[in-house]
């Protein structure tokens, strides 16, 4: 054959057309034949139409932000995220409810039905290191853990013993001191799970009826540690009060950092709850690095990140994921997902500023009657506050301490229509005060002496034939000023099983098993029914505004009665969550893309990646076991056999000539 008519000599523009056909694995080899082949090899356009033919990315979407090279987005997706099963693990006896991993990625946590909370060593292989049997405390099982910013101490949570019962407790263990036990705290409903507030703070909540379908949420701060010199010392603060209606509640709490948010000064006219989303688009910095803090030292939208293409990643075939990126923009980031969905709505609640709403509590308010705790610390300022401060000198004891410069949102799931959980609710949370001192009230001689009062008080009204005023818990207009209003609330249109941060706290992602489209709910004991795929829904908490839905993958079976959380978890760039169809999944942040499911016996409750590196993703199922999965990357460097190991089902095309 003519030296100028072989292959190696064949046009650029020929070449090209000839390997937008082929496998990436065989372009990959075909760039050793010639240098010529090696240049076209690595021609952008041509790694850029490969991205979007093997992962089927809408031809529309950009590249990710702060990415610069096809290629190497190309092997990230193709060598970097967790695709091999490295490891089984078989430490519980019983179905695996939960995992979560610790900020530095050394130690992950996992909870159970057989009642243990075990800690193990996420190194290779992976090892239990403590653990825990709660069924001492009359724990049926363990269902939710986290650790604080410093993983000094875990947070778990369970279930009590009981056929029906909704109560639960949380525990507190030291991580420095032998995984011993340094707290127990009443929980209720249990899935409300708790979450931290900062490094030594923690919530839980309280649920209490007040008349048919009709109650209230009450969130209590706690001391994470209680130990106390004096019982005049209090360990938990209220933090707000809730109207619950339609006999739902608040569950599923968690906590997101707005640091910059401007604080809003009294005026004559009570800013709406539109106000506050306006706050906070307004603001450029609402998306600083969140608590807990997933990713410490990763950069955030302010920081400039190096080129990519300057570290001639094309002669490094597997490039390093662990290196920060832009934290993706909301111009950019879920251009590939659907919006405008037909079956979302946004709802809003409460006009009143919710900055006076703790002047306004009624003090006869016989729910909020505690001898033990102390009042909300929202509470805490003013002339209350100035009392306690002197009280506290006298006696040189400090009864206010700032709790975290940090403006936070407090986010949980709730319901107005229907007792399931169908909105997420948001409340805006200043810097406070924690009230160190419980106020010890009247003595028990003047306790006497108000009762037999009230007792007089009302022998009176009755002789006169007044009944005594009863609060009509059912309109909630007329008991308003009791509660704590919500500053804003998304309505998803169907049953919510599950929601996680971004590791920026920008946005939130829910799981949502979605409603008929039109449905009219007529009982709220009678939920509409569910579909069994689970959209993934996106809330932008700077604009407070949804930005899409997740193409449906995964799949839930069970009916309202028995719907059960599907945790799911979120990284720099991938999204994962359990389905009840025996697989998990992980979809492509930016492109909106399902890259691969994972295999398990059983439904599977929970998925985790390792914060520090994210191409390790843990599995929890009701098959007993967790799996952890490794990228081909990871796989390499521990020199495993990639080719022994179990690899889960990827969705990516491999197109070729012969095909």
């Amino acid at each position: 054959m003519n030296s100028k008519n072989s292959p190696s000599h064949l046009p650029d523009h020929v070449l090209l057309q000839i390997f937008r056909y082929l496998k990436a694995e065989d372009i990959l080899n075909l760039s050793s034949v010639s240098q010529t082949w090696y240049r076209v090899s690595k021609d952008e356009l041509l790694w850029k139409s490969l991205v979007k033919r093997d992962w089927n990315v809408n031809p529309t979407i950009g590249i990710a932000p702060g990415q610069t090279s096809w290629f190497s987005e190309y092997l990230r997706l193709w060598q970097h995220t967790p695709i091999l099963e490295t490891e089984v693990l078989k430490g519980h006896t019983h179905q695996v409810l939960h995992v979560s991993f610790s900020h530095n990625g050394k130690y992950f946590a996992t909870c159970s039905k057989d009642g243990y909370v075990m800690l193990w060593d996420a190194g290779y292989p992976a090892r239990i290191k403590h653990y825990y049997d709660m069924k001492v405390y009359s724990w049926k099982n363990t269902q939710f853990s986290q650790f604080n910013e410093s993983d000094t101490l875990l947070l778990v949570s369970g279930v009590h013993f009981g056929n029906h019962s909704n109560t639960g407790e949380i525990a507190v263990f030291n991580l420095e001191e032998d995984f011993v036990i340094q707290c127990r705290m009443s929980n209720k409903p249990y899935d409300f799970f708790g979450t931290w507030y900062n490094d030594n703070y923690l919530l839980s909540g309280d649920l209490r009826w007040l008349a048919h379908l009709v109650s209230t949420s009450v969130v209590w701060l706690n001391r994470a540690s209680q130990e106390s010199d004096s019982e005049f010392t209090s360990i938990m603060n209220r933090m707000f009060k809730f109207y619950n209606r339609s006999a739902s509640s608040i569950r599923s709490i968690t906590v997101a950092n707005c640091r910059s948010l401007p604080q809003r000064q009294p005026t004559s006219s009570s800013p709406t709850p539109s106000n506050t989303s306006d706050d906070c688009s307004s603001n450029k910095s609402c998306h600083e690095t969140g608590n807990p803090i997933s990713h410490p030292d990763l950069p955030t939208a302010d920081t400039k990140t190096t080129d990519r293409s300057s570290r001639k990643e094309e002669d490094v075939f597997f490039h390093n994921s662990t290196e920060g990126t832009l934290w993706p923009t909301n111009s950019g980031e879920f251009q590939s997902w659907r919006r405008d969905s037909p079956n979302i709505t946004a709802a809003r609640m409460g006009n009143r500023d919710y900055e006076t709403k703790e002047e306004s509590k009624s003090d006869d308010d016989e729910v909020e009657k505690e001898s033990t705790r102390s009042d909300s610390p929202l509470a805490c300022s003013g002339a209350e506050a100035s009392s306690q401060r002197a009280e506290s000198e006298a006696t040189d004891d400090d009864s206010e301490e700032v709790l975290d410069p940090r403006e936070k949102f407090l986010i949980f799931t709730m319901g107005s229509r229907t007792y399931t959980p169908h909105q997420i609710g948001l409340k805006r949370i200043s810097p406070f005060t924690f009230c160190n001192r419980i106020d010890i009230g009247p003595s028990l001689a003047e306790r006497v002496a108000i009762q037999r009062q009230e007792r007089q008080a009302l022998e009176e009204s009755l002789a006169l034939g007044i009944p005594p005023p009863e609060p009509v818990w059912q309109d909630f207009e007329a008991v308003a000023d009791r509660f704590d209003p919500i500053d804003h609330v998304i309505d998803l249109n169907g049953h919510i099983i599950g929601m996680s941060l971004s590791p920026d706290h920008r946005y939130l992602y829910v799981n949502v098993r979605p409603w008929p489209q039109g449905c009219i709910i007529e009982n709220p004991l009678q939920p509409p029914p569910i579909a069994q795929e689970i959209d993934i829904h996106v809330i932008d908490l700077v604009t407070l505004k949804q930005v899409g839905s997740l193409l449906r993958a995964h799949r839930s079976f069970t009916p309202n009665d028995e719907c059960f959380f599907i945790f799911l978890d979120v990284s720099n760039n991938y999204v994962a969550s359990g389905a009840e169809d025996k697989y998990a999944y992980i979809w492509d942040r930016h492109y909106g893309v399902v890259l691969a499911k994972f295999p398990h016996q059983d439904v599977v409750n929970a998925v985790s990646f390792n914060p520090r590196d994210p191409e390790i993703l843990i599995t929890a199922s009701d098959d007993y076991t967790l799996k952890i999965w490794r990228s081909r990357h990871r796989a390499r460097q521990l020199n495993l056999p990639l080719v022994d190991l179990p690899v889960g089902m990827e969705f990516r095309q491999r197109s070729s000539l012969l095909n």
